[in-house]
């Protein structure tokens, strides 16, 4: 009898798996695959990441001759931990209890995948191409374990459950992301005695950052000051600031034009003030964009024609798994699993989309050929 996807996803939520902690997470997925006929290996990750396990992958046979191998995705960490979690079920939407995260993401994605694959080993007639499964760690935290994926897939395309928005949502575009430690070095003074002496470092970095557009720069460019750290007591002109920034775009033109503004401000500024300026940047991920002529694309829409689902091709301005997999050439869009306030107390998830997420799944496979 196939797995009921909601018990599945109960039972997940249960697991705490906060990032860097999901090893009693991937020892019940290693044993849920093994008895749904996957072949199940641990990458050695985890000695570069610091998780107390590796990323896992797992092979499901397809029965189509000469089929692509397609992957399906999913992370296993979550946001906050969930240690005593009971979740909720009222008139048909499953909650958190309102001290915890759901972890719907994304623990809704694994329990789809599950329920996917139970649903072909008790259904033989079902053609399918052959499955490649990736359970990533510490994706929250900056997408850490695809970035230390230590495994030569075979997938040439695939789907990362872990979109937003309801079922049919289909995630084909994300940006890419620079990040930036910023640091302006002032000269420290006695603030009572001799203030003018001194320079004052945060002063100096408070006044480049309200001169600079944060927030929503255009439709897919954003910036933000996310960390500003400086100063050691009251009494002391703050000799030294370090601010951690980012800059996103699904436009690398526009991405590199940001992060040139950003920086420049902070050089004027610096200068104008006689203190010193240095920086470091980084590039956490490159965007992607997948037309709708691509068969992992074609494919979604197909399904959403055959059940009733509105299919919506959509940009997201965050990060995915997607992203990495993409940069390596498994090009991949993300699914809406219908998961909603994610990384609040007051995640929740109806049942109707868990189910439908199921049947939009295997409606894609069913579509998915050559």
């Amino acid at each position: 009898m196939a797995l009921n996807v909601v018990e599945e996803f109960i039972k997940l939520t249960t697991i705490d798996s906060p990032s860097k902690k999901e090893g009693a997470l991937a020892k019940y997925l290693k044993q849920r695959l093994n008895e749904l006929n996957a072949q199940v290996i641990e990458d050695d990750s985890a000695l570069i990441t610091g998780s107390d396990t590796g990323n896992l992958i797992a092979f499901y046979p397809g029965n189509m001759v000469t089929a692509p191998t397609i992957m399906l995705a999913a992370h296993m960490d979550s946001i906050a931990s969930t240690e005593g979690l009971i979740p909720q079920i009222r008139d048909g939407i499953i909650y958190s209890d309102g001290e915890h995260v759901l972890a719907a993401d994304d623990k809704a994605g694994i329990a789809v995948i599950l329920a996917l694959l139970s649903m072909l080993s008790e259904d033989k007639s079902i053609t399918h191409n052959p499955i490649e499964i990736v359970l990533t760690v510490q994706e929250e935290v900056g997408l850490i374990g695809v970035k230390n994926l230590n495994y030569k897939l075979k997938s040439e395309y695939g789907y990362v459950l872990d979109g937003d928005g309801p079922v049919g949502t289909v995630i084909n575009a994300a940006p890419s992301q620079i990040g930036l430690d910023l640091i302006v070095e002032g000269k420290a003074a006695h603030a009572g005695l001799e203030p003018e002496n001194g320079i004052n470092a945060i002063v100096v970095a408070s006044k480049a950052i309200s001169s600079l557009p944060i927030g929503r720069i255009d439709e897919e460019t954003t910036s933000n000051i996310g960390v500003i750290s400086g100063g050691t007591r009251t009494n002391v002109v703050p000799d030294k600031v370090e601010i951690k920034a980012e800059v996103r775009s699904r436009s690398m033109e526009k991405l590199e034009n940001q992060t040139k503004k950003l920086i420049a401000k902070f050089e004027e500024v610096s200068k104008e003030q006689r203190s010193k300026f240095s920086y470091t940047k980084e590039l956490a991920y490159e965007s992607f964009a997948i037309d709708s002529s691509h068969i992992v694309v074609r494919s979604a829409l197909e399904a959403g024609k055959k059940l009733g689902i509105d299919v919506t091709l959509k940009g997201t301005g965050g990060g995915l798994d997607a992203n990495v997999f993409n940069s390596r050439g498994i090009s991949c869009v993300a699914l809406g699993l219908g998961n909603e306030k994610p990384h609040s107390k007051d995640e929740c998830i109806s049942i109707d989309e868990l189910e439908k997420s199921v049947h939009f799944l295997l409606a894609i496979f069913k579509n998915a050929r050559m």
